[in-house]
């Protein structure tokens, strides 16, 4: 007997269509390595009817007063709760996550952000009018940007999503959104929640694969291009947007580093750091992966980590027990995977290291201890459930391993010493800084980084403000 294929859809100007061209992708559950659905393979032209159908709604929408914008945004907040179970079962089935976990990590932000870009809308303001010339008064109106040509990814479908349509629809622009190929299941059926409470046009969703993505950063009606993804996408839309000098917004991958002081609770710390490290399976781009301990406890740290990794489970969604699911997808679990193949004789795994199961992409909680600072794993972005461990001998050297990386996105101290923790914070260079602490966002503080894991921010006052430009209006007073 054999199971109906779901058919996703794209939607474009408020009604949902196949691939013009009728092209589609079949869609896997990782937790069981199964297709469950197809989805469109958007080529040329569904990407020119989405654009001109967000540029043909950008007028209007772009004059609605901030309350009217606020407004509809706090309903499609209150719709995503009214949904809550839907959307969960199919972010579930897109990514293999534990319910559970979804339901009480992951839904609440989301809800929450929308709720904060809708207060945002209501704070488009410029600095006072002045005189700065004799006669003539100037004055600083904030815009919308346009049409905005937007590509989520695969490890937060739903939440990533949020994160860039939100700001974008309370600013006043227009969006086409692109979700991964692997997960468009929960952005389809966000669009049937948004569809019904936002004008035709305004929120637009296509599926399909990087040339999908490729042609809608291409295109000439958006006025900016964001994307979540790894550094070679993101050097591919920054290429492509330079051509018709469009915005671009990038948030790309990370190599956290945990620097781990001597004077800490290890079993705090280890019991907090694992958490950080192995929540959504490791892939996240602020993850807790790159441990540096104190010489002086690093025996101790790695042997409770090592513990820690044991007793944390991975396995099915509907498993109150597991911390996360499955590696997102074939490749995925081929990549992680190949980072332990390839580890250099003088590391030692301690922990995991190896697929579980045989059905789906599960991978064992892993620890990698005796790594040097050049070795790819600690080079490279492994997005996985791997932590790796290099012991440190002072703050100097702390640093130098910490910031010796491409990456400049997320990073955490722990220490009970004050002095120490603001030292550090001052100097590491990465977007975001914990102390004591790895991996909590508010809607309220900024998300984004520094060096290859690119610029913009998502969340807070600045996330917002990146999806609105600035114009000076200056009047003579004697006219």
């Amino acid at each position: 007997m054999t199971t109906e294929l779901r058919r996703l859809r794209n939607y474009i100007n408020g009604e949902f269509r196949d691939a013009a061209d009728g092209r589609t992708i079949e869609v896997v559950n990782p937790a069981t390595g199964e297709v469950y659905a197809t989805s469109p393979l958007s080529g040329q032209a569904d990407v020119d009817a989405a654009m001109e159908a967000a540029a043909a709604a950008f007028p209007a929408w772009r004059d609605t007063t901030p309350a009217e914008r606020q407004k509809v945004l706090l309903k499609i907040a209150d719709a995503f709760e009214e949904r809550a179970e839907d959307l969960i079962a199919a972010e579930s089935e897109n990514t293999g996550k534990p319910l559970e976990l979804t339901r009480t990590e992951e839904l609440p932000p989301m809800v929450d952000q929308i709720r904060f870009f809708a207060g945002a809308a209501r704070m488009l303001e410029g600095r006072s009018a002045g005189e700065y010339m004799e006669g003539l008064t100037s004055i600083v109106r904030r815009e919308p940007v346009g049409v905005c040509a937007q590509v989520a990814p695969w490890n937060y479908p739903m939440m990533m999503a949020v994160w860039k349509f939100a700001p974008a629809l309370a600013a006043g622009n227009t969006v086409v959104l692109k979700p991964s190929d692997t997960t468009p299941a929960s952005t389809t059926l966000m669009a049937e929640i948004i569809g019904a409470i936002v004008p035709k046009g305004v929120f637009n969703v296509i599926c399909g694969d990087r040339d999908t993505g490729r042609a809608m950063v291409e295109h000439p009606i958006p006025a900016m291009a964001s994307i979540t993804g790894s550094v070679r996408a993101g050097i591919q839309v920054a290429e492509s947007a330079a051509k018709d000098v469009k915005r671009v917004h990038l948030e790309l991958g990370g190599k956290a580093p945990v620097v781990v002081f001597e004077d800490i609770d290890i079993a705090k710390a280890v019991e907090d750091i694992a958490v950080a490290g192995y929540f959504n399976a490791g892939q996240d781009c602020t993850a807790a992966t790159r441990v540096l301990v104190h010489e002086s406890i690093h025996d101790e740290f790695v042997t409770a980590l090592a513990k820690a990794a044991a007793d944390t489970k991975t396995g099915a969604a509907d498993d109150e027990d597991v911390l996360y699911g499955p590696l997102n997808n074939a490749n995925q679990l081929k990549q992680v995977s190949g980072f332990i193949e390839r580890l250099p004789a003088h590391a030692k795994v301690e922990a995991g290291g190896h697929q579980v199961g045989d059905k789906g992409y599960f991978y064992a909680p892993t620890v990698v201890s005796g790594l040097k600072q050049d070795d790819e794993i600690i080079q490279n972005e492994v997005f996985g459930p791997v932590i790796t461990v290099q012991s440190f001998t002072d703050e100097a050297q702390a640093l130098e391993y910490a910031n010796g990386v491409e990456y400049a996105l997320a990073s955490s101290v722990w220490t009970k010493d004050h002095g120490r923790a603001m030292r550090m914070s001052k100097s590491l260079d990465f977007g975001c800084v914990w102390i004591n602490t790895h991996i909590p966002l508010v809607a309220e503080m900024p998300h984004g980084g520094f060096k290859k894991s690119g610029y913009g921010k998502d969340l807070s006052a600045y996330g917002f403000d990146d999806y609105t430009r600035i114009k000076h209006v200056m009047t003579s007073l004697d006219g």
